[in-house]
């Protein structure tokens, strides 16, 4: 079982930066995506960001020009800098991972609560 493991969340002011992380229990070199998804109370849970083994990026609109994935496969790694926070973004932000090779697995990590305030 793949666990995949949060860190950075907390209480920032709108306008603040914040940088979150993810540390997956196993390689992510190969036939991998990650991703950071966010949910609010009352809301569904949405994509946030994404980025694939090539280094492809995926953003909500919500978050375009504002937050930035990346990852490091040695350390085994996904990061979500967020700048320009704004109350809105305050959310459970949950690391997900995808592996597509010999068919398709998809795992989430337990959240970290982000929130921005006024």
């Amino acid at each position: 079982q793949v666990q995949l493991v949060e860190s950075g969340g907390g209480l920032v002011q709108a306008g603040g930066s914040l940088r979150l992380s993810c540390v997956a229990s196993t390689s992510i070199n190969i036939g991998n995506s990650m991703g950071w998804y966010r949910q609010a109370p009352g809301k569904e849970r949405e994509l946030v960001a994404a980025i694939t083994n090539g280094g492809s990026t995926n953003y909500g609109d919500s978050v375009k020009g504002r937050f930035t994935i990346s990852r490091d496969n040695g350390k085994k790694t996904v990061y979500l800098q967020m700048n320009s926070l704004k109350p809105e973004d305050t959310a459970v932000y949950y690391c997900n991972a995808v592996w597509r090779v010999f068919g398709t697995r998809e795992y989430w990590g337990q959240g970290t609560q982000v929130t921005v305030s006024s």
